[in-house]
C-alpha cells in the first residue's frame, strides 16, 4: 500500500468528478475528517444518507481497495509526522491529540491488515506449527520483542520452542535445524541482511521457514510460506508502532490456531499452566464498610 498524503486535499478538490451519492459521502468526511477516521462504514453511510456499497465505490474512485484502506490513508493525510517518532503525530500535539492519533492509526492499520490476511496461508502455517518437532522464533530490533512474545505463547503447547534476536545465535541454530523444524522469521521490511541469510541457511538445513514480513521482500522470496505485514509505516524514519501491533496480532492468531487444532483434550494442560500461577497472586481484600 502506498501512502497518499494529499488524500484530504483530493477529497476537497475532486469531489465534483463524483456522482451525487458519492459526493454526499465526501462532504461528510471533509466536514469532520478526524471523526471520519473513527467511523464504521455503516455509521458513515447512515450519516451521508447513502448505502454502504456507495461508500466503497467512493473509496475506489480515489484508487483505494475499500473503506479500511481509505480510513488509513485519511488518517495519514492529516499528519505531517515527527521524524524518528511517528508519522501520525506533530511536534506540537497535546496529550489528547497524540493519544487519539496513535490509537486511531493503530486501529485503522489493524483493520486494514484484517481485511488483507490470507486465511489459507494461516491454515498452512498452523499445519506446520502443529506438526513441528521444534519451533524457533527469530526477530531483530522491534521484531525481536515480538519473537519473545511468541515464545511466551508457544511454550505452552508441548513443542520445544526458542526465541532469539542475536544474529550469530540465529545462524548457528538455523544451521543445526533438521527436517520437521519450523523457523518463524519476523521482519517488517524483509530487507535485514541477517534475517534473509538465516532463512536461506534454515531452508538448506531442511527446516520450514515461515516469514511474517512484506510481500515481495528479499526475506519473502527465501521463505517457504509468507504471512504478509502491510502497514503505511516507514520504519527507516519512524519508531515501529503499527507494524509491531500487526505482528503481535498475527502471533496471537497462529497461537489460537494451534490450540484449536489440538482439541478440547489439550485444555487440561493449559489449565494446569494457568493454575501454577495461583500462588503468585495477592488476594483481593474487600474494604470493610
Amino acid at each position: 500500500m502506498t501512502i497518499n498524503n494529499n488524500l484530504l486535499q483530493r477529497l476537497s478538490t475532486q469531489q465534483e468528478q463524483l456522482n451525487r451519492s458519492e459526493r454526499k459521502v465526501v462532504q461528510v468526511i471533509v466536514a469532520d475528517p478526524q471523526s471520519a477516521t473513527r467511523m464504521s462504514i455503516a455509521a458513515l453511510a447512515e450519516l451521508a444518507q447513502v448505502s454502504e456499497p456507495t461508500v466503497n465505490r467512493m473509496c475506489r474512485s480515489f484508487g483505494l481497495k475499500g473503506y479500511p484502506d481509505f480510513k488509513l490513508e485519511l488518517a495519514q493525510s492529516m499528519a505531517r509526522g515527527t521524524p524518528y517518532v511517528s508519522q501520525s503525530v506533530n511536534q506540537n500535539d497535546t496529550a489528547t491529540q497524540y493519544t487519539d492519533k496513535i490509537f486511531t492509526s493503530t486501529m485503522a492499520s489493524l483493520d486494514a491488515a484484517r481485511q488483507q490476511v490470507d486465511s489459507k496461508a494461516i491454515e498452512r502455517a498452523v499445519d506446520y506449527l502443529s506438526q513441528a518437532q521444534q519451533i524457533c522464533f527469530y526477530g531483530m530490533g522491534a521484531s525481536g520483542a515480538v519473537a519473545q512474545d511468541a515464545l511466551h505463547k508457544f511454550f505452552r503447547f508441548n513443542i520445544p520452542v526458542v526465541a532469539h534476536n542475536d544474529s550469530l545465535m540465529m545462524r548457528m541454530m538455523a544451521a543445526a535445524c533438521k527436517r520437521g523444524d519450523v523457523l518463524v522469521l519476523l521482519s517488517f521490511t524483509g530487507r535485514t541482511k541477517e534475517m534473509v541469510e538465516v532463512a536461506r541457511i534454515g531452508r538448506a538445513a531442511g527446516a520450514v521457514v515461515i516469514a511474517i514480513t512484506a510481500v515481495g521482500s528479499p526475506l519473502a522470496q527465501e521463505a517457504s510460506l509468507v504471512l504478509s505485514v502491510e502497514a503505511p509505516e516507514d520504519t527507516d524514519v519512524y519508531m515501529p508502532m503499527q507494524s509491531r501491533m500487526i505482528q503481535l496480532t498475527l502471533i496471537d492468531v497462529l497461537a489460537t490456531g494451534v490450540i484449536l487444532r489440538r482439541g478440547e483434550d489439550f485444555h487440561g494442560h493449559l489449565k494446569t499452566i494457568k493454575q501454577s500461577l495461583t500462588g503468585t497472586r495477592l488476594a483481593i481484600v474487600e474494604e470493610q464498610q
